[in-house]
This record gives structure tokens, sequence and C-alpha cells, in this order.
């Protein structure tokens, strides 16, 4: 069956590109959607949805904005009209794909568009500055970045392959049958947050729902994975969440690695989702550096390389107060009941008994602080138990099992 794939392109600039595409995509059977996002110039070629269009789509007139040109007035009225143009068409089942082609300005311009679409539908992004840090581009959303190489001016040998390979990707991708679709049930899907050093743990959690009948999305707490759990809450995807990790606050308090964010760990509590929480991994920081280089800073720490590149020091007991104290403060926003799980044995492999980080000390304080700190309507359950035996794993699952069928019933 044929499929429609939208191509996101400034028209004066890279007209021969998109005829490419276009031709690429048809000699697989399927249609171009070709969307105009320039301003300023004239189309070299003929858009299936002209520059006027998305621009009043979004709210916006050509013409007005013409009358003194300028990108900040008019990049939020080309993200809003193909925003809005999209959304509707791959709600109607008329679009299955997106690829965008850019430079600084047209990456950004397109993944904001890309940033907007649902998860699971194909987005892929042809860019000039995809080869360095993409994290602002690609956000939280499922985004395929694919570096050109060269630069995306004019037709030669390398860049008609180049096109070649993202329509064909493109193509492929919307071929595939594959959906993500959460059926509304009696059992809601879970989301779980997941550390290196919690693995273990995390497929024991994953086994023991799925013997009760639930599914499990687990994600990697680096910063952009525990943002990601949050905005499927709030998409309405995941509709119960088991909190494992929670290194992603210990290093928003620093500014390091794996900064969560300040809405990070609210987002279940503002919701009232059924949420049992645990401090995996929140005992040290992950910090990024040159190849097995100490930061000053850190060097009367207990620490270990995580990576040649990521350094982890142990938070001692004055600082991972602090770490307390942001985790309580975040959870002020919790309004239903809830579970904190202490593991008195350790929160990460690194920090149990006979591991590099292993601080009595620091734990102790740790711990105390969130016992008296905590909302009233968080329950907190300790355990002499280390966070990956499979007794505090099971005990946790069941205590979210618990909420799930007290909110359900």
């Amino acid at each position: 069956m044929s499929k429609t794939i939208a191509l996101l392109i400034t028209l004066d600039t890279k007209d021969q590109e998109a005829g490419f595409l276009i031709k690429q995509i048809e000699s697989k059977g399927h249609k171009a959607l070709l969307m105009d996002i320039g301003v300023v110039g004239e189309a070299g070629i003929g858009a299936s949805i002209s520059r006027d269009e998305v621009i009043a789509a979004g709210g916006g007139s050509l013409a007005e904005l013409l009358k003194n040109p300028t990108r900040e007035k008019s990049n939020p009225f080309v993200v809003s009209g193909c925003v809005n143009i999209l959304q509707k068409a791959i709600s109607e089942d008329k679009v299955h794909a997106v690829i965008g082609l850019g430079g600084t300005q047209g990456t950004s311009t397109c993944c904001e568009v890309m940033q907007a679409l649902p998860y699971g539908f194909p987005k892929i992004m042809v860019s000039t500055v995809a080869s360095g840090d993409t994290s602002g581009f690609v956000g939280i959303k499922d985004i395929t970045m694919m570096f050109s190489v060269s630069d995306i001016l004019k037709l030669n040998p390398f860049t008609r392959k180049i096109l070649a390979n993202a329509a064909a990707a493109a193509c492929g991708m919307a071929e595939d049958e594959t959906k993500f679709v959460v059926e509304k049930g009696e059992k809601p899907l879970i989301g779980m947050t997941n550390l290196g050093v919690l693995t273990q743990g995390t497929i024991e959690a994953v086994a023991y729902f799925e013997s009760k009948g639930y599914e499990v999305i687990v994600f990697h707490a680096v910063g952009s994975g525990g943002r990601a759990m949050e905005q499927m809450m709030k998409e309405g995807i995941i509709g119960a969440v088991f909190d494992y990790a929670m290194g992603e606050i210990a290093d928003d308090v620093w500014s390091v690695l794996r900064a969560g964010g300040p809405e990070r760990l609210t987002v279940a509590g503002k919701l009232g989702l059924p949420q049992v929480l645990c401090p995996g991994g929140a005992e040290h920081l992950g910090v990024l550096v040159s190849p097995n280089e100490v930061p000053e800073e850190y060097k009367g720490h207990k620490y270990v390389f995580h990576s040649p590149m990521v350094f982890v020091p142990r938070l001692n007991a004055e600082e991972i107060q602090r770490v307390a104290n942001d985790i309580c403060q975040r959870l002020q926003h919790t309004k239903n009941k809830a579970y904190f799980m202490i593991p008195k044995g350790g929160v990460g492999s690194y920090s149990k008994e006979g591991g590099v980080l292993h601080d009595p000390e620091s734990d102790e304080a740790f711990f105390s602080y969130l016992k008296s700190n905590l909302p009233s309507n968080i329950e907190v359950i300790e355990s002499e138990a280390y966070v990956e035996d499979p007794e505090f794993v099971r005990e946790a699952a069941d205590l979210l099992i618990s909420l799930i069928e007290e909110q359900s019933g």
C-alpha cells in the first residue's frame, strides 16, 4: 500500500534536493508531501503545501512577515503551521513519515516540528550539524539524525547518495506495520527508570511485572530518559511508575551529566499516578571529564570511572543531604498515596558492601533526611536488603500493583 512521506524543506535554496527526494520516494511506489518551510525566497520547485499555507496554518501572514522579515518573527509561525498540518494528517493516516533537511537553522526548525509529533512516528533529520551534540535537536523524541557530511547545497554524486539513503530509510519505516499503540485496559503500562548500577534489579522487576500481566517500558535515567518517561505520562501512554533510579536528581543538583531538569520527579505526583520510588544511583554523580582525569574538587572523594570519560564520585554525608532535600521538595507535588523504598543494603552496585563507593555514613545521612522530610502521604518502607535483591524488587513491585488496584477499584 502506498505511503506518504512529508518533506520539510526550504525550497528557495534546496529545490534540487527536494526534487531528487521526490523521485526517490516515488520510485519506491510512495508519495511525497512537499512542505515549503522557507519565508523570504521564492520556491524553485512547486510545493504540495506552499510557504503561504504553512504560515497561515500557524496563525501568521506571509505578506506581513515579508514587510520586515526576521527568523525570530517568522519561525514560530512556520513551526506551528507545520505541526498543525502534520498532526492532523497523521491522525487521519494521511502521512506516514517525515524527512527534514537543513543546516543549523533548518535543523532547529525541523526538529522543533518533529518533537511535537507522536512517539513511534518515523522522523528523519538530514543535517549538517548531526555529528556533534544533537541533544538540543532531538530532545526526548525518537528523531533519527543523519549527518549529511557535506553541505546541503545543490546536488552532487555524494549528496545524491545521502538523500537516497534518507528516502529509503523513510520509506522503509513507513512501510513497517508495527504500531506503537497502548490499549486502554485494566492494567496500565508501567514506566520504570534504570541505571547501569541497577540493571540486574531492573531485569528482575520487568520479569516479575510480566508474570503479573503488566508490560513495562524501561528508561535509561541519564537526563533524557527520565524526561521522556514523564512526557509519556503526560500523553497518557504510561499509567503507573516504578521510579527505581534517581541519579538524575543528584546530577541536577550539581548540574552535571545526567541532570533531569526541574520538572523531573514531579509529574507522576501532579497527575496522581500510582508510583513507587527508590533512590537508586542517587549516591553518586556522573561527571564528563577528559579520559581518566580526576577533577581537582573530587580528589578527596571515593570515586570510580564508569567509562574513561564518565567520572563517578561518591557524595559525602553533607553533600548527599542536598540531594535528599531536593528529592523531598520535588515530591511535595505528590497528591496521592505513594511508597518510597529505602534499601539499607545499598542503592547501587558501586555502593553496596564491598563496592568501591560503599559509605555507610553517607547512606545513613541520606536515609535519615528522607525519612524525616518526605511528605506525609508518601509512606517510607525500609528494607535491610540491597536495591537489586529480588526480595526488595518484588516487594516494590507488589506495592505498585496494590496502588494500581486501589485506584482502579
